[in-house]
């Protein structure tokens, strides 16, 4: 799973380089954005499988930039992990298409399943679209595409 693309986005400087550190002593590899803005940037230069996302932000929040990231790629794979969290904004978070809707703290090992999980599920999807759209079935892979949106 090396070549997995893990993007942590939280406005705690020194939260995101601990968990980057815990994740990279997991053979986990990950870029860090500390805004709403930054994480934006990233993702439109360097489209990361995984996106850990905060929800509150200084800024463009959590919410909002799922709400980008998931419009213009939709197959990004965003786990929220926030301290601040309320059922709307979980039930706002599903509807948008977030993968997952964890609560700090969180045991790390749950974090690194849950991040792996997403990946896979990530793969899954693009390879059965992809075999689809190898097959000349353009539309049932476009199909398929759309249906990972909603």
């Amino acid at each position: 799973m090396a070549e997995m693309k893990v993007l942590l986005v939280d406005d705690e400087e020194t939260f995101v380089q601990t968990l980057s550190e815990r994740l990279k002593m997991r053979d986990l590899k990950s870029d860090m954005a500390y805004d709403g803005n930054q994480a934006i940037d990233f993702v439109d230069e360097n489209e990361p499988d995984v996106m850990v996302l905060d929800l509150k932000m200084p800024g463009i929040d959590g919410l909002e930039v799922l709400r980008r990231v998931k419009k213009k790629y939709p197959n990004i794979q965003v786990i929220i992990l926030t301290g601040h969290g309320t059922d709307k904004d979980e039930e706002e978070s599903r509807r948008l298409g977030v993968y997952d809707f964890l609560k700090k703290p969180v045991d790390i090992e749950e974090l690194v399943g849950r991040i792996k999980s997403a990946y896979k599920e990530k793969l899954q999807n693009s390879m059965t679209a992809a075999a689809f759209a190898e097959e000349g079935e353009f539309e049932t892979a476009r199909n398929m595409m759309e249906d990972k949106k909603k």
